[in-house]
This record gives structure tokens, sequence and C-alpha cells, in this order.
């Protein structure tokens, strides 16, 4: 979705591109960062936004947006073993211009499992240039 604000869609679809959730990392994470967790719970919470975070700021190079205003309305429905497969999508709910040179783009994300299950979500707000 590189495209200014303009021609951003409301119900537009992008995907963000999809990761798996590496046994060797997520034993990392849950020694350094979530103590008392065990690997057969799956990926803690903060390691499914790590994993959103990620493959956001990697979708994201190149496109008009110039700035992140918010994340809201966090939700985590599940946790990933180890070796799955997740994939990223943002789905665009609302856009507002802001003066001529910029607008705001509300967006919702989604990390999906490899069934199509929803794993985790969230709602951004964005400036895209225009």
């Amino acid at each position: 979705m590189p495209a200014p604000f303009d021609e951003i869609e409301i119900g537009q679809v992008v995907p963000l591109g999809a990761a798996a959730v590496d046994a060797r990392a997520l034993e990392a994470f849950i020694a350094a960062f979530a103590p008392g967790w065990t690997i057969e719970r799956g990926a803690p919470d903060a390691m499914v936004y790590a994993i959103w975070t990620r493959l956001d700021a990697q979708a994201v190079v190149g496109w008009p947006q110039t700035k992140r205003l918010g994340v809201d309305a966090l939700r985590w429905v599940r946790n990933p073993p180890p070796g799955e497969l997740l994939r990223g999508r943002m789905t665009v709910m609302g856009k507002d211009p802001v003066g001529e040179g910029k607008g705001i783009v509300i967006a919702q994300h989604d990390l999906l499992d490899e069934a199509g299950r929803l794993v985790f979500s969230c709602l951004t707000r964005s400036v895209f240039a225009r």
C-alpha cells in the first residue's frame, strides 16, 4: 500500500507479511522478559506484540506514512506455539484529511495463525502524506 493518503480506500486490506514463532527466540524471550512462563504455553502476549511490531515496521518501509499517532484496543486471543506461522494484515477502517499535506488513517491490524484464526489485533492511527 505505498499510496498517498488520497488513494487509500476505506475497506482496503493490505498484507503485512508473515513470521514464524521461532523456538530459540521464544526461549530467549521467556528467559529475558517472562519469568515463570513456560514454552508449552506458547508465545507470551508481549512477544506476540513484538512480532506484530516487526511485521508492521517492515511493511511500512517506503509508504508515505510519516508518523504513528497511537496503537489502541489491543486484543490477545491466543498464544501461538513454537513454529506457528503468523500472517499480518491491515484493514483501513477510516481516514480523515488534515490540511493540504496530510491525513490520518485509522486501521485495524490482525495477526492470524496458519488456520486463519485471530491471534492478536489492534487499532492504529497514522499520519500519511497527501
